[in-house]
This record gives structure tokens, sequence and C-alpha cells, in this order.
């Protein structure tokens, strides 16, 4: 454990971020898992994936995803979705 109170408030303000961001993750694997499903149905294709490209992008603007990153995974899904609709 730190001694430095500085680095104290920083292992704190880390663990508070480190959970904002796993929860922002999880529910992008969620609303890709619900795109995937919705892809082997044939029903609702264009809304999951308007609903999980938008969450892409708020991802990528709060700085948990790179857009590089953000942007690839956009055009695996919009690929998928185009095949399927």
């Amino acid at each position: 454990m730190a001694n430095i109170k500085s680095q104290i408030k920083r292992n704190r303000q880390n663990e508070v971020a480190r959970l904002r961001n796993k929860a922002v993750k999880t529910e992008l694997k969620t609303r890709e898992r619900n795109l995937m499903a919705a892809i082997e149905s044939g029903e609702g294709v264009d809304e999951a994936f308007r609903i999980v490209q938008k969450r892409i992008d708020m991802a990528a603007a709060k700085g948990i995803m790179h857009k590089n990153n953000a942007a690839k995974h956009k055009a695996r899904l919009a690929k998928l979705a185009n095949a399927a609709s």
C-alpha cells in the first residue's frame, strides 16, 4: 500500500475508472451478442446495429476504446449486418 497521499488518491481514482470502464465494455459485449442474435433470427438487425454502433462511438469518445479499434469493430459488425439484410 502506498504511503504517499497523492498515490492513495490516485489508487482510489483508478479503481473508480476501472469499474466504469468494465461496465462499458461489458455492455458493449452484450450489445454485440444481441446483434449476433438478431442476425441469426433475421429480425431487428438494423435497430440492434444502430444501438451497438452508438455504444461503440460513446466508448471511443470517452477514451475507453481507441478510435481505430472502434472503427474496426464497427466495420466488422456492419459487414455482418449488411450481409444479413
